[in-house]
């Protein structure tokens, strides 16, 4: 990251950031100003917070994948090994719209997560992510498993209820980084694809795997998916909410919504191809990469 910054310094103005927060403020501030770009140099921890500060503005988003899953650059096709690649996607300019979604008024523009998956982001420490890569999360995983789920009802705007253990709301199709786990859905049709689990326990994660190498989660019995804009989720006690993998509390109650807003982002014209084998490869193939610089403005 930092040879490429050095290379490029002449294209850019630098803000590294110090605190949580601090890369949400800066993108506000910069999209308050009329800059006409704001790039997200990082993971989706770092873009979830640019993408926060850049809600319902006009200033385009370019991304520049330096995380440990890079989800949203592989939904959008933008080269997540490459920020050479990378960096040309954002010179040619190309533009694509996305749906912005909120949790309980934290913005997502990828996926967000009540139980489990939360659960799991929650006993994973920034320490682990960095000398594991994504199998820091699935050590977490293993310790969260043996846990007892909170029982969960999802009630939709339109009078559908569903009861479970755990719930994901997709925006875009990917999730963990090349899964496919929302097979139909769309960050640029007004709704989620919701995600509900029936069973906890190894029993989830089998059926996950089961479902993703023979085409679809919601294929499983233990699942249910469906789309919807308008929704709220409410749990027997307070649990762990995350938004494009980073923690957004703990509630007992949820609320998503459709912010209205489009996101532009700058993309390549024709989105990446990819498969499970290929998410298994990037699983258990991770390359350690050096600290990222967590937020730049292009000028």
């Amino acid at each position: 990251m930092l040879r490429f910054l050095m290379k490029h310094a002449n294209r850019f103005a630098l803000f590294a950031t110090n605190h949580s927060g601090e890369a949400r403020e800066l993108a506000a501030r910069f999209a308050e100003q009329g800059e006409p770009v704001v790039i997200a140099a990082g993971g989706d921890g770092t873009l979830n917070e640019v993408v926060s500060g850049l809600a319902g503005s006009n200033t385009l988003l370019g991304v520049l994948p330096a995380g440990t899953m890079n989800v949203f650059a592989r939904e959008m096709g933008i080269p997540f090994d490459s920020l050479e690649k990378a960096f040309q996607v954002i010179e040619r300019g190309f533009v694509r719209e996305v749906d912005l979604f909120e949790a309980n008024g934290s913005p997502f523009v990828q996926m967000a997560g009540v139980g489990f998956d939360a659960m799991v982001i929650e006993e994973t420490t920034w320490e682990s992510k960095k000398m594991l890569g994504p199998l820091a999360y699935l050590l977490a995983a293993v310790k969260v498993l043996g846990e007892t789920p909170p029982r969960i009802e999802v009630i939709c705007a339109d009078g559908r209820r569903e009861e479970g253990v755990a719930v994901l709301a997709g925006n875009g199709s990917l999730y963990g980084g090349a899964f496919k786990f929302f097979r139909n859905a769309d960050n640029n049709d007004s709704k989620l694809d919701v995600l509900v689990y029936k069973e906890a326990g190894y029993r989830m994660v089998l059926d996950s795997l089961r479902g993703l190498a023979f085409g679809g989660i919601d294929l499983v019995e233990s699942t249910t998916c469906f789309q919807c804009d308008d929704f709220i989720v409410r749990a027997d006690r307070e649990v762990p909410v995350e938004v494009d993998g980073e923690l957004a509390g703990r509630y007992s109650e949820v609320r998503f919504v459709d912010t209205a807003h489009r996101l532009r982002v700058i993309a390549p014209e024709e989105p990446l191809a990819g498969g499970f084998a290929d998410a298994m490869r990037s699983l258990l193939q991770w390359p350690r990469k050096p600290a990222e610089l967590q937020a730049t403005r292009n000028l």
